[in-house]
């Protein structure tokens, strides 16, 4: 078990939103010495694209002594590297064998002059737990390390690389907005609505130009709203809340021991602001913004909700994971792409399969078994635990079994976090996303991995 220690250099990050505006052509500047830093990078090693949120991750050492941030589920979120010492994962040696996997302890690129090319960027080996099938046939944990990795292969595959959409900087959030909006009601998720660019977004431009064989261009403000009024009206809806919304069932908080999870009548939201984002796809901390000064707990409050529309309806008879693109295709019987979501699915220390199994087994609201005698311990826990169903349990609100044992499709209790953290293994979704997904989806239905 990691001692998780808090450290001053990490605060500062966590503080500064500078490194929000690191580019990887500054990053690249550095290589001539004049300026020293450091970077937050991501396990595939790319430059973290946002700032983790204060109280939302957990700084430990990894085995090489480098500070690293771990989410509340376990999850290596970053790593803190010199930026003298960052080399784009494009340009490193190739991986050991890992397909589509970025191998953190592969040959690293030359060093930089006057630099000792002796820092690679890397997860963190044996830390998280590996999802699995519990003894009931729902999911539980696995041991540290899961089963033991492929051999080296003599060559892999490039990186899949979503491509970039070129965007206006003076788009507005509130325009933004409106594609993700669009986009969500047109069955191609681009994960949380936060009225921001990202490469969640990017892929779902991408994935619905290939469904549709049209052209989205996301510059084109009058083009999206004219979409929008077609397909059920404005993104941005006036919603009061009601005496139910109100009522709950809520937690006060999400303990991180399994122990205390098994005490609890079930893992529910912890705030009437967080089930309503999630009911209306949206970042809890947009709706916030949307709505300043509003409290939420009190029934006739009239607030702003982003309108994602029904669920995108179907027969999907095929699944691929991308696991370079971090996307999820659905398929109908007839080849035609059904509906697509942004996905975490696997890391380089607990990767995902490869080839094609099939879903075996549906669950909705499904619970959590903790069981040391076949998984790893947690902390003081040495007896089998019953984790109770709720969106903020660990495999969220749904749990697709597939027919290689201790792997699925499953939710989130940290949905803004999909595509930008890893797994355990298994295929993780938002929560609405990986619900819509299995009310179109049957027993038989194949998953195939590709890289």
């Amino acid at each position: 078990m990691f001692d998780f220690r808090k450290s001053s250099l990490i605060l500062a990050v966590l503080a500064a939103a500078s490194l929000t505006s690191v580019s990887l052509a500054s990053a690249q500047s550095v290589y001539d010495g004049r300026n020293a830093q450091m970077l937050l990078v991501s396990p595939e090693g790319d430059i973290l694209d946002y700032v983790p949120e204060a109280g939302e991750v957990m700084i430990s050492r990894d085995r090489m002594g480098r500070t690293v941030l771990i989410d509340r589920m376990g999850n290596l979120v970053a790593t803190e590297i010199p930026a003298e010492s960052y080399y784009p994962p494009r340009q490193r040696g190739g991986n050991r064998g890992l397909p589509g996997v970025y191998d953190p302890y592969s040959e690293p690129a030359p060093a930089p002059r006057g630099w000792d090319d002796d820092v690679t960027t890397a997860s963190i080996p044996d830390v998280d737990p590996r999802d699995s099938l519990p003894l009931d046939g729902l999911p539980q944990d696995m041991p540290y390390g899961g089963p033991d990795l492929p051999a080296p292969a003599d060559t892999a595959p490039a990186r899949t690389v979503t491509p970039e959409i070129p965007v206006k900087s003076n788009l507005s959030r509130l325009e933004i907005t409106a594609l993700q909006a669009f986009l969500d009601r047109e069955g191609i998720s681009p994960g949380v609505i936060d009225g921001k660019m990202g490469q969640n977004v990017n892929k779902a431009i991408v994935a619905w130009e290939q469904m549709t064989g049209e052209t989205l261009d996301p510059n084109n403000a009058d083009d999206i709203l004219e979409r929008l009024r077609l397909s059920g009206g404005l993104a941005i809806k006036s919603y009061t809340i009601t005496a139910g919304d109100a009522a709950g069932p809520f937690v006060a908080s999400i303990p991180d021991d399994y122990a205390h999870k098994a005490q609890l009548p079930a893992l529910s939201y912890t705030s009437t602001a967080e089930m309503l984002a999630e009911r209306f796809h949206m970042d809890e901390g947009y709706l916030r913004e949307l709505n300043p000064g509003v409290d939420f707990s009190i029934p006739g409050t009239t607030i702003k909700v982003v309108e994602p529309g029904p669920y995108k309806k179907g027969n999907v008879a095929r699944i691929v994971a991308n696991k370079g693109l971090k996307q999820v295709f659905a398929y109908g019987e007839d080849g035609g792409l059904i509906a697509a979501y942004p996905a975490s699915i696997g890391s380089a220390d607990t990767p995902s399969p490869s080839g094609t199994v099939t879903i075996e087994r549906i669950a909705l609201n499904p619970g959590y078994t903790y069981n040391p005698k076949i998984n790893f311990q947690q902390g003081n826990n040495t007896q089998v635990l019953q984790i109770p169903p709720g969106p903020n349990g660990p495999v969220g609100t749904v749990w697709l079994a597939l027919s290689k044992p201790t792997y699925g499709i499953h939710g989130t209790p940290e949905p803004s976090k999909i595509g930008r953290t890893q797994s355990h293994g298994c295929i993780r979704l938002t929560n609405w996303d990986a619900t819509e997904l299995a009310k179109m989806v049957k027993s038989g239905v194949t998953v195939e991995f590709v890289e």
